[in-house]
C-alpha cells in the first residue's frame, strides 16, 4: 500500500484515475470525516474520475495512517527540503487541533507537488478543508464541504456530548464486527437511506482501528467552545468558490447548521440533498453527483 511521511506521520493514500492518453487532467482531492477513512470517498471519486485525477488519503491516526510519528531512521522519510531539526521540531508540536489536520493537508500536497487542486470534504474533514482553504486559497480552484455547519455553545450539552464520546472511544472491542447486524446498528444514526452492506461494515473497522488518542483527541477539537467561536469567523472569510452540501435529515450536522455556515459568506452556494443524512454522497449518489456536477460545470449524466 502507497505510504507517504507527512510531517513525520506515515500517512496511506491512493489514486483513482481514469487513463487517457494526452490529457493532463486537474486534481480533486478527498478529505474523510471523524473515525473515518478514504475508503467511503471511493464510489464519488470513480464517477469524477474522467473529468479528475483523484487523490484520497486516510488523515493522521485514522483509517490506515499512523497516529503517532515514526521516529527511527528506517520509518521516517524526512522532507528533502527540511532538516532532521527542524522536522523533529515539526513533529513535536503535531496536535488534534484541526488546525493541524489543515497542515497535514498541506504537507501532504507539498510532498506530492500539487500546487493547485480542488477539494471534496465530509464532516470533521469539511472543518478541516475550511481552516485549509482560508490559510492556502491560492491552492484551491474550488471546494465542495459535505455536511458541514456552525453551531452554538452549550456547556451542558457540550460536557455531556464529551463524556459520552469518550466512553464510545474507549469502548471499541474488535469482536464487535462479528455481531450479526451490528453495522447496521453502528451506521443506523449516521443514514436515512440504506447504503451497500459492505460500506457500513468498512464504517465500522473503520471505527474500531482508529488511533485512540485520535479519536479521542478530535471529539474535543472538533465540538468545543472555541469551535463554536472560531468556526463562523472562518466561513466569514472564505473566499474560494464552494458548495456545502447538507443531507435533509442529518442528525450528525443538521441542514439548519449547514445553511447559517453557508449564509456567512457569498462565495459559498448551499444546497440540500433531500431525503439524506450524513452520508448523502452514498445515500443517494446520483443526486449528490448532479449538484456537484453543476457547481463544477461538468456534464451531467442523464
Amino acid at each position: 500500500m502507497p505510504y507517504i511521511s507527512v510531517r513525520g506521520v506515515e500517512h496511506y493514500y491512493e489514486w483513482i484515475r481514469t487513463p487517457e492518453a494526452g490529457q493532463n487532467k486537474p486534481v480533486m482531492v478527498f478529505v474523510h470525516g471523524w473515525a473515518g477513512s478514504a475508503r467511503y470517498w471511493r464510489s464519488t471519486a470513480q464517477a469524477l474520475s474522467e473529468q479528475f485525477d483523484c487523490l484520497l488519503y486516510d488523515m493522521r491516526g485514522f483509517g490506515r495512517s499512523r497516529g503517532k510519528p515514526a521516529l527511527s531512521a528506517a520509518n521516517v522519510d524526512l522532507a528533502e527540503a527540511e532538516s532532521p531539526q527542524a522536522q523533529a521540531e515539526a513533529i513535536a508540536e503535531l496536535s488534534y487541533e484541526l488546525e493541524e489536520y489543515a497542515e497535514d493537508l498541506a504537507g501532504l500536497l507539498d510532498r506530492l507537488e500539487l500546487h493547485r487542486v480542488y477539494l471534496n470534504a465530509h464532516s470533521m474533514g469539511a472543518s478541516v478543508a475550511t481552516f485549509f482553504l482560508n490559510r492556502y486559497p491560492a491552492r484551491v480552484e474550488k471546494a465542495i464541504l459535505t455536511c458541514s455547519g456552525i453551531f452554538e455553545y452549550d456547556e451542558k450539552a457540550f460536557a455531556a456530548f464529551h463524556k459520552f464520546g469518550g466512553y464510545v472511544v474507549k469502548f471499541r472491542p474488535q469482536w464487535l464486527k462479528k455481531i450479526p447486524f451490528a453495522d447496521r446498528m453502528f451506521m443506523a444514526r449516521f443514514l436515512r437511506r440504506s447504503i451497500p452492506a459492505a460500506e457500513r461494515l468498512a464504517f465500522l473497522e473503520d471505527f474500531l482501528i482508529a488511533d485512540y488518542a485520535a479519536a479521542l483527541g478530535t471529539i474535543f477539537t472538533s465540538v468545543s467552545k472555541t469551535a463554536a467561536e472560531v468556526m463562523p469567523q472562518e466561513f466569514t472569510r472564505l473566499k474560494v468558490p464552494t458548495l456545502l452540501i447538507s443531507g435533509e435529515y442529518d442528525k450528525i450536522i443538521p441542514a439548519a447548521m449547514g445553511k447559517q455556515a453557508a449564509a456567512l459568506s457569498d462565495r459559498v452556494e448551499f444546497v440540500t440533498i433531500p431525503n439524506t443524512a450524513h452520508f448523502p454522497m452514498l445515500e443517494d449518489p446520483q443526486s449528490y453527483l448532479q449538484r456537484v456536477r453543476e457547481f463544477l460545470a461538468l456534464p451531467v449524466s442523464v
